[in-house]
């Protein structure tokens, strides 16, 4: 069950990446652009981490506020899950 979730997790961010370069693509081109309930909704579903990457490597919707505060903060929930599901003890206490 742990590689199923981390494999959606890495998918999904693999995709909401891509989404956010062709977006800022389309945005140069003054094309169709990919709407933003959808960059949201692929960061909620588990592409959190890859939606934040995406917007700082191809400087995408970074003055947006929500975007650059709720990104990061799905960035950070996604990378805690991964962590937990790997099992790292980064507080040093026991498990039984």
């Amino acid at each position: 069950m742990k590689v199923m979730i981390i494999s959606w997790i890495a998918f999904i961010s693999i995709w909401s990446f891509a989404s956010m370069g062709y977006d800022k693509a389309q945005a140069k081109r003054k094309g169709r652009r990919v709407p933003e309930k959808n960059l949201w909704l692929l960061a909620i579903v588990g592409g959190g981490i890859g939606a934040y990457l995406g917007m700082m490597t191809f400087n995408h919707k970074t003055r947006h506020t929500a975007f650059r505060i709720g990104f990061l903060l799905l960035a950070a929930i996604y990378i805690g899950l991964i962590i937990y599901l790997l099992g790292f003890d980064l507080l040093g206490t026991e498990k039984a």
